[in-house]
Parts: C-alpha cells; structure tokens; sequence
C-alpha cells in the first residue's frame, strides 16, 4: 500500500472505481514527468451524491465534501496512471475547480479546499499546488463540482 493509500485509510477514505470516460478524451495523458488529468466529476462508484447549483440546490458544506471526492477520483485515476503506484507521484502540481454556482454565490475556492486539503491531507507539503477556482452555471450531468489536475511522478 502506498503511502498516500496509507493516509487516506487513516482519514477514513478510500479510493473509488475509476469511471470512462463520459465522451471521446483520455482520463489522463502522461508527457514526461507530468501527468495532465481530465476533470473528474463528484462522484463515488459511478453514483451522483451532489447534483445541483451550489448557493441553491447544494450547500457549501456538501460542495466542500464534494469536492474532495472529486479528488479521491483523481487520486483513483492517478494510481492507474502510476500503473497501480502512487509512490511514484512526488507533488500536485495545479488543480483546476470548476463550480456549479448559483448566480449569487461567490465563494468557489472554499468550496475547491475539499480537495486541496485533500492532497496536502495526503501528500504534505508535496500536496500544495497552483490552482483555479470557477463559478460556471452547468456542469455534465449537473453535479455540483468538478475538477482537473497535473501531477508530477518519478519515471
């Protein structure tokens, strides 16, 4: 077990099944030492717990737990493309969130924390990153959040 699945047992989480992707694109390319990750939507197992405009249909709260499964997904990815060895990724490079935000709500980068306390949660210092924090009006499938990411892995 990795030392990444190592504290994620320790956190009382898991990693999910991965999931295909929903039309013609990779779940992630690999370019030398980085690996570029497609946005991976909030969902556990191929089910949809956090569907809705965030500020509306879903609280902060469960946007923030949201989240954070979109990066236990990406984490889940990763492993496949670490061919089942996230000992190999040295740090997060950047995350990308995107939020279905409900007109009046502005407060996208608390809601993306889930999973950047995520990644310093199970990377340390390795787990701090660049990222974006979005509002948009619709996601696929209308869940509350998704999010990208690169990584950066030993060869």
């Amino acid at each position: 077990m990795s030392m990444i699945e190592t504290k994620l047992k320790a956190l009382g989480l898991s990693l999910p099944e991965t999931s295909p992707p929903a039309a013609n694109y990779l779940p992630f390319t690999v370019t030398g030492n980085l690996v570029v990750m497609a946005g991976q939507l909030c969902q556990w197992n191929g089910q949809r717990p956090y569907v809705g405009r965030v500020g509306s249909e879903v609280t902060v709260e469960d946007a923030v737990k949201a989240a954070e499964l979109c990066g236990l997904n990406l984490l889940a990815w990763l492993k496949v493309a670490c061919d089942g060895d996230l000992d190999r990724v040295t740090r997060c490079v950047r995350l990308g969130g995107f939020v279905n935000s409900a007109p009046e709500f502005f407060e996208q980068p608390k809601v993306i924390n889930g999973c950047s306390d995520l990644m310093v949660a199970v990377m340390g210092d390795a787990g701090r990153h660049a990222r974006t924090a979005v509002g948009t009006h619709a996601l696929p499938f209308n869940v509350a959040v998704e999010i990208d990411a690169m990584f950066e892995i030993k060869g």
